[in-house]
């Protein structure tokens, strides 16, 4: 989610006057105002609305340069003879080539990966003609999701000109450096004209997406509901809200898909698009008009058996749904308020079939599960052009995935959303990571089919590539914070005062992911809250530990924890009162919280000294408390234990943490390759924790863990399978490890803190893991994205806090 990394990370208030309020109050209202199709123009208007421009702004000028993308190499540059290939006098050969035959510019460049995003910032998100300079922001987020979701290399190209031939002249020009267009963010209708004559000189695929990116997503969707609904696409009566580029687009594609053009009833601000309308009209409206007595949306409605709103809030009122035919499809896709809210739709129409924009409700209708995998498609086998069959071959594949098995990463992530196929799961979610190798594969396939393909491929091998190129980053964050989202828990920050804090809460609560309890003088937080500018205080509790109700609970609750080490009543009550981790734990403990996050501004061992003294039970020879940490890259993630709490393990812990870890990788949806570190390989030489190592093994087997394990391993040969099948036949791995069992905390904390600061990883943690309750302790001056990224963990896995396996060893 883009969200996730919208932070300011200074813990100081923010001067709020940059964006005065009645540009905010303006933004607002064109935003409802227009339809917005894809989530990152979501999520840009709940940043205005929680007030905190403060945090985008810095998260766009933030890091080693401003932006959100760089160009990297991809290849080595190291040596003297490297320069001399890539530029001269090396690179005199591919350009020789390129004369002696044009086509082979894709084997000696980045050609065949490049997309152009290209706008004249007419039409942006719903802020409409903010021009081009103001428009790189959103061009550059598109370039990021290209990347994320396919692998794609999308440069954005601002085009300062309105004039329509001037646009296409300029995009025909520079039209030589690219494997593809996506055209982006124009108005209505020079969209039309510009995407048409571009279409018409290039021999490279020109796709706008606010059109057609919407129309795949939506035809997807409603071969799905029009099955469960048993009624067929030439039989039925549809109503369009909305006639902008999405909704033409959409029904040009489901003409495509077989509805008859006198059953599509298109609707504006004004009413229904009749034959003889004068006001509000354009050509392209002309074109759209029916012969018909219906005037207004209400008239149409009337025995329509699917609803499209590409418009704007609330208008689709409960008695016009009412008077649409039986199990009608209402897909009210308005961002971030819809045509209708679903709630209130299937209380009025239970029958019906409800889809939005919005990622809280079922059904989301969302351009990202769509753009990236048609360009994905279509780049690899050299497509001329995106074509009406490649499109439906796009939306039939996206149909299909929800009626297959989810995976259970998936359901995982969505535990509180119906994940088998029926009117609740009509599309799959727009994270699922099966969309990249079957949408792109059916592009693919269309493309050669129809004769557009100069590249065919190897249908059965691409697809095998593609379903193991996945962003393993991407998916790991998603199913983590789709965890949080889906079980709303109340999460205690022992910290409460702190700036970063209550911007972390504040946006965690605002996105429906926790609800936060902040500890502390409850004065100087409410005016935190207001320097800050946060106006969702009410759903915010704070609470002061000093004058607690629950006190008289939480002090007899230490003290019949602590009396027996050398604890007086007087004490406890002095700890309760005084240290807020203290204060946080019995909270925690007597059921007023279900997660705690502590540590910012204390030495992590004393806050962990502090926390165990209330939570941990020493008298139970099972529990057990040690540090991951979960290192995302791009093609992989890998899990490391123990970082911060365990010196020197001993082989019983070892095995536990193995156990322990497992669990946690299998709940993100992978399958867990366990090896214990060390400097040797299998007996290699006998170090310090050979035998240690040797007698973990042991254990695991003795319990018949089901997860593959083995070691002593280095590092080197356990990421390496191809090491490890050309050294170690005998190895019990089947693929490269991806959890690390570190020998002790040094060199699982030098691991650790090379990979984040070298490694180019996505680092989440350390993480506590274990028996004890679920707490997690930041590093000191973790920044907002660290804070936000533990809460995000601590509520994801805490299910499992008390389901501890039955068979992890006992630990003596």
């Amino acid at each position: 989610m883009f969200l996730l990394c919208l932070h300011n990370g200074n813990n100081k208030p923010i001067d709020n006057t940059i964006l005065n309020k009645s540009k905010i109050e303006l933004l607002k209202i064109q935003l409802t105002t227009k339809h917005i199709s894809y989530n990152i123009q979501f999520y840009y208007l709940i940043i205005l609305q929680m007030g905190i421009d403060q945090d985008a702004l810095h998260f766009h000028r933030s890091g080693k340069r401003p932006g959100k993308i760089s160009l990297k190499p991809t290849k080595q540059l190291l040596t003297q003879m490297d320069l001399s290939l890539a530029y001269s006098p090396g690179v005199a050969a591919p350009c020789q080539e390129i004369v002696r035959d044009p086509e082979t510019i894709y084997e000696y460049t980045s050609k065949g990966n490049y997309v152009a995003i290209i706008t004249n910032g007419t039409a942006v998100l719903g802020l409409g003609n903010i021009g081009v300079a103001a428009s790189k922001p959103v061009m550059e987020g598109k370039a990021v999701l290209f990347k994320k979701f396919a692998d794609i290399d999308a440069i954005d190209i601002e085009i300062d000109s309105t004039d329509v031939e001037e646009f296409v002249q300029i995009v025909k020009k520079i039209s030589v450096a690219w494997g593809g267009i996506n055209l982006e963010d124009i108005k209505s209708p020079e969209c039309f004209s510009i995407e048409k004559k571009l279409k018409n000189i290039l021999d490279i695929p020109v796709f706008h997406d606010d059109q057609h990116g919407t129309a795949i997503t939506v035809v997807a969707g409603l071969i799905n509901a029009l099955e469960i609904t048993n009624k067929q696409f030439d039989e039925i009566k549809i109503v369009i809200n909305g006639p902008g580029a999405a909704g033409i687009a959409c029904g040009e594609l489901i003409k495509a898909m077989g509805v008859k053009s006198k059953n599509i009833v298109y609707c504006d601000s004004k009413g229904v698009l009749y034959k003889g309308r004068k006001e509000n009209m354009n050509y392209l409206k002309e074109k759209l008009t029916l012969n018909t007595k219906a005037r207004t949306l209400a008239d149409a409605i009337i025995g329509a058996d699917v609803f499209l709103g590409l418009s704007t809030k609330d208008v689709l009122l409960p008695e016009m749904l009412k008077t649409m035919a039986k199990q009608p499809i209402v897909f009210a896709m308005a961002n971030p308020d819809p045509e209708i809210k679903p709630e209130l739709a299937i209380s009025t129409c239970p029958d019906a079939i409800i889809a939005t924009g919005r990622s809280d409700y079922p059904n989301q209708i969302n351009n990202v599960m769509c753009f990236p995998y048609i360009f994905r498609g279509t780049l690899d086998v050299r497509a001329k052009e995106i074509n009406q069959e490649m499109k439906i071959a796009a939306a039939k594949a996206i149909a299909g995935i929800a009626k297959e098995t989810v995976p259970e990463e998936v359901i995982r992530a969505y535990p509180n959303i119906e994940m088998q196929y029926g009117t609740n799961y009509i599309i799959p979610s727009p994270f699922d990571p099966r969309l990249l190798p079957t949408v792109a594969t059916a592009v693919a396939i269309a493309a050669i089919e129809t004769g557009v393909a100069r590249k065919p491929v190897d249908i059965e091998k691409y697809k095998e590539k593609l379903m193991h190129s996945t962003d393993a980053a991407l998916t790991t964050l998603n199913t983590l914070y789709a965890m949080a989202k889906s079980k709303r828990k109340k999460v205690i920050f022992a910290e409460g005062e702190e700036y970063s804090v209550i911007r972390a809460a504040s946006q965690l609560y605002e996105n429906g992911y926790i609800q936060p309890i902040l500890v502390g003088d409850c004065a100087k937080i409410a005016k935190a809250m207001k320097n800050l500018g946060i106006k969702n205080k009410n759903g915010i509790k704070t609470i002061n530990a000093a004058i607690s109700p629950h006190n008289d609970l939480y002090i007899d609750y230490a003290y019949n924890k602590l009396k027996r080490h050398g604890f007086l009543l007087r004490d406890c009550a002095r700890a309760v009162k005084n240290k807020r981790n203290v204060f946080a734990s019995c909270m925690l403990a007597c059921g007023h919280g279900d997660a705690m996050l502590a540590g910012l501004t204390r030495n992590y061992h004393k806050a962990l000294n502090e926390i165990c003294s209330v939570l941990a039970n020493p008298d139970d020879s099972k529990e057990i408390l040690f540090g991951m940490t979960v290192n995302a890259f791009a093609d992989k993630t890998i899990f490391i234990t123990d970082t911060n709490v365990i010196k020197n393990p001993t082989a019983v812990q070892m095995a536990s943490m193995a156990i322990l870890t497992a669990k946690e990788v299998e709940n993100l949806g992978f399958i867990p390759r366990v090896a214990f570190i060390d400097s040797s390989n299998f007996g290699s030489h006998k170090s310090e924790n050979y035998d240690k190592i040797q007698l973990a093994n042991k254990i695991l087997q003795q319990h018949d863990v089901t997860f593959e394990h083995d070691g002593e391993l280095s590092i080197s040969i356990a990421l390496n399978y191809d090491k490890i099948k050309n050294r170690y036949q005998f190895c019990r791995l089947t693929a490269a490890a991806n959890i690390l069992i570190m020998p002790n905390m040094l060199t699982a904390n030098s691991v650790h803190a090379t990979i984040k600061e070298m490694a180019g990883a996505k680092v989440i943690g350390p993480m506590l893991v274990g028996t004890l309750h679920s707490v997690q302790i930041l590093e000191m001056d973790s920044k907002m994205n660290d804070i936000i990224n533990a809460a995000i963990w601590a509520t994801a896995h805490m299910d499992d806090i008390n389901d501890v396996d039955s068979k992890q060893p006992e630990n003596r």
